[in-house]
């Protein structure tokens, strides 16, 4: 299976610090790059760790408030200097491309590529041969989004010597049973499973990113069993009627929300400005779920 490469552009919540940029994260898969919300300052944080903006294909925004796509008039600006010309789609909330095509218009932009903007609800937004990305609602006090990229489960393992055995000749009758179709051969069907080894079968991996919420088990069943479960954990549990109140999570409520949807690791981000003690939160969570980062700014890892 592919690995991925999940990096940390920014961490911080609302308002950047001298340490943390505002949250945002990358995902490489395959040779191309996701983008998940476009805050200020993202293309100089994607410089910092060779994120290549030319390679972006996908971008997914959560909602509407500025710390969470103010920068992407910039980032198509740039793309645009340096000679872009494949089309880039955008996800967004209802809206999407009245905003986008309002900081077109207020740029003064002539882009050299085709900018696609579309609404995002419930379900599947990307569906690629290797990976889908799906999206789901947040309970924020503006519409906002969550996304979870899934990898393609691998079925198992074609065996040549299954299929030469039972008379399927090698070309194009492999290439249609690895993807799942039924083939005939002198009037005799074959179906996949024949000819498939399904004791070298994979899950593909899973990479959900939740942005600003209040905890709620109606997103659970979407994160279920991710490899990595990014949320937000704006608070410590000493804030938590702020959090109530805005309609966040702390982090303790996000251990809790890694424990019951059964992930594997838990990574924090969007971290109030006020909290300089990292390991506080990460203590926080633990005493809900044991395997815990903060994410921090270049933050890296391989899934």
């Amino acid at each position: 299976m592919e690995k991925a490469r999940l990096v940390f552009l920014g961490s911080s919540a609302s308002t950047p610090t001298k340490n943390r940029g505002l949250s945002c994260a990358a995902l490489k898969y395959m040779g191309e790059w996701l983008l998940f919300d476009v805050p200020e300052g993202t293309q100089r944080q994607m410089m910092h760790c060779n994120v290549s903006m030319l390679k972006i294909r996908y971008i997914f925004i959560s909602h509407f408030h500025a710390d969470h796509f103010l920068g992407l008039p910039g980032l198509l600006a740039t793309m645009s200097i340096h000679q872009r010309d494949y089309p880039i789609t955008i996800f967004g909330p209802r809206g999407v491309k009245e905003r986008v095509d309002k900081i077109l218009n207020a740029a003064l932009m002539r882009l050299t590529f085709e900018v696609k903007a579309k609404e995002v609800r419930k379900g599947n937004v990307v569906e690629e041969e290797n990976y889908s990305v799906r999206a789901f609602p947040l309970e924020h006090d503006v519409p906002c989004f969550g996304y979870a990229f899934k990898e393609k489960d691998k079925v198992g393992e074609f065996s040549r010597k299954n299929a030469l055995a039972l008379g399927i000749p090698e070309g194009h009758l492999w290439s249609r049973l690895q993807k799942g179709e039924v083939v005939e051969v002198n009037g005799k069907k074959f179906r996949p499973e024949q000819v498939i080894d399904a004791s070298k079968a994979k899950k593909g991996k899973k990479i959900s990113f939740v942005f600003d919420t209040k905890p709620s088990k109606n997103y659970f069943n979407e994160i279920k069993e991710s490899d990595v479960l990014v949320h937000e954990a704006t608070f410590s549990e000493k804030l938590t009627q702020r959090a109530l109140e805005t309609k966040h999570s702390t982090a303790k409520q996000a251990g809790m929300v890694a424990e019951q949807t059964r992930c594997k690791h838990l990574v924090l981000w969007h971290i109030s400005a006020r909290h300089k003690e990292e390991d506080k939160l990460e203590n926080e969570a633990r005493t809900e779920f044991n395997n815990v980062t903060v994410a921090k700014d270049f933050l890296e890892l391989e899934v």
